[in-house]
């Protein structure tokens, strides 16, 4: 890449992540919320350092990761330059996984399963400091996709609460992508009320300003800041 190729991925990066909180702001002024009620979560699976930087030195300090061994990758480094970064882990954990996640992690949004859950409080009973938890629901109750089913959530979060003494933040949804977001966020919404959970990760780079009008208190936008991906 030659420097002015760099310097127009830096300059397209820094223009987006401005776009995209111009809409949070917007969307949050239209649902008569607070536009600092919705943390933007800048998605940077996939990309290196040299691509986050710029949106870093922006002003952005939240950011979300799917893998672990790729977070662990980049981020050592750059949250010693940036020490008030915030990192949320937004893809499924492994439970082999759990170690390493706690050490880099300071949110997870993927609690799904009860063995999960028991290593958590494992690592914890052991010393470890846990993150802020958040569960993730199935509201599609697809297959292939990790999260519990919406029937199952209730029971989850009072073991969490009662059994394994979790303290659960909140709720994160995937919606599937053939189906109006609308529906699944607001059903997100109604399982976390009636479990009094306030924060609701939900929302992506295609649907986050709909997100935020349902509720959504944390957004987690990747492309619409720093362009398509190579790779997956």
């Amino acid at each position: 890449m030659t420097r002015n190729e760099a310097e127009h991925k830096e300059e397209t990066a820094v223009t987006r992540l401005a776009g995209v909180r111009r809409k949070i702001a917007a969307a949050a002024g239209e649902a008569g919320r607070d536009p600092s009620s919705v943390t933007l979560i800048a998605v940077s699976k996939t990309f290196d350092a040299q691509a986050i930087l710029p949106v870093l030195d922006a002003g952005q300090r939240v950011f979300g990761e799917n893998r672990v061994q790729e977070a662990q990758g980049k981020w050592p480094d750059l949250k010693t330059r940036f020490p008030d970064v915030e990192l949320h882990l937004i893809g499924p954990l492994q439970t082999n996984k759990v170690k390493d996640a706690l050490a880099l992690f300071d949110v997870m949004h993927t609690l799904d399963r009860e063995k999960l859950a028991r290593v958590l409080v494992n690592e914890r009973d052991k010393g470890a400091s846990l993150p802020r938890l958040f569960v993730q629901v199935n509201t599609g109750e697809e297959d292939q996709k990790a999260g519990l089913r919406p029937a199952e959530v209730d029971d989850f979060i009072a073991s969490c609460r009662g059994e394994w003494q979790l303290e659960i933040d909140g709720l994160m949804c995937i919606p599937p992508v053939e189906e109006e977001p609308a529906l699944h966020f607001a059903l997100l919404e109604k399982i976390a009320r009636r479990n009094g959970l306030a924060k609701l990760s939900m929302g992506m780079s295609g649907d986050y300003e709909t997100a935020i009008a349902c509720g959504a208190t944390h957004v987690r936008v990747g492309s619409a800041i720093f362009g398509s991906r190579d790779r997956l």
